[in-house]
């Protein structure tokens, strides 16, 4: 079961639980509702994505990934688009400038040649100057896992390295990292969609009607829990 401190109100993980990923879904629906164009919900989706990770961090998981922005998402309408892509480089920017509070190593997962240099820069950059900090938050930026894992091969094919399981996950965008022990999807959908396909072998996965904007810690002490009580068994025998 999950762990909480000798108060018995704050929840904290152990050594089993140490990457969490999150599908961010139903920012649009949450706007809908509300009778607001989409892109509000990606405004209120943001403040979210900040209170989750934050609250990630502070029940000591090590590793958060979060799904932000697919490579089918550029089809949406281009106010969405652009208010998704004006959210981005305001987040970026408030990394920097909280980044000695915050304390967090910043991944960007995706290809980044479609962004413009300028904002393509700015990603590496942040990369760069949080590289120390041990808490990694991975942001999955016009991101496909299929996408992902043709690049990894190629790469791995063209390298001359053997083909193995260790060695293509080198390759991959996560790299170094340890694949999600348990993924979260949000506002009710019960697929992967292209998110972390390869990584995600052996993750668990939990689905919450919650739309992403109305996600609160309750929720993920809800997952945290859910996680607990199951018996991760990689393929083997329940009990051995």
């Amino acid at each position: 079961m999950a762990l909480f401190d000798k108060n018995k109100t704050t929840l904290r993980v152990d050594e089993r639980l140490t990457h969490i990923a999150f599908i961010l879904d139903g920012n649009g629906r949450w706007a809908k509702k509300r009778g607001l164009p989409r892109e509000f919900g990606h405004t209120e989706g943001a403040k979210t994505f900040k209170r989750i990770v934050r609250y990630c961090g502070d029940i000591g998981i090590k590793v958060v990934t979060v799904y932000a922005f697919s490579t089918e998402n550029w089809s949406r309408p281009k106010n969405e688009v652009d208010r998704i892509i004006s959210l981005l480089g305001e987040y970026i920017k408030g990394a920097e400038d909280e980044l000695e509070e915050n304390k967090i190593r910043y991944t960007f997962l995706g290809d980044k040649s479609v962004f413009t240099p300028e904002m393509a820069e700015r990603m590496r950059r942040l990369e760069e100057i949080s590289a120390h900090y041990e808490l990694r938050l991975n942001i999955a930026l016009n991101y496909g896992s299929r996408a992902e894992i043709v690049r990894a091969a190629a790469e791995l094919a063209a390298s001359g390295e053997p083909i193995t399981e260790e060695t293509l996950s080198s390759h991959l965008y996560t790299a170094g990292c340890p694949d999600p022990d348990l993924i979260v999807r949000t506002a009710n959908e019960r697929r992967l969609s292209n998110f972390l396909l390869w990584q995600a072998a052996y993750s668990e996965l939990y689905f919450t009607p919650t739309l992403w904007p109305d996600m609160q810690p309750s929720d993920v002490d809800e997952a945290v829990a859910d996680f607990y009580a199951r018996e991760r068994r990689y393929g083997g025998v329940v009990g051995k």
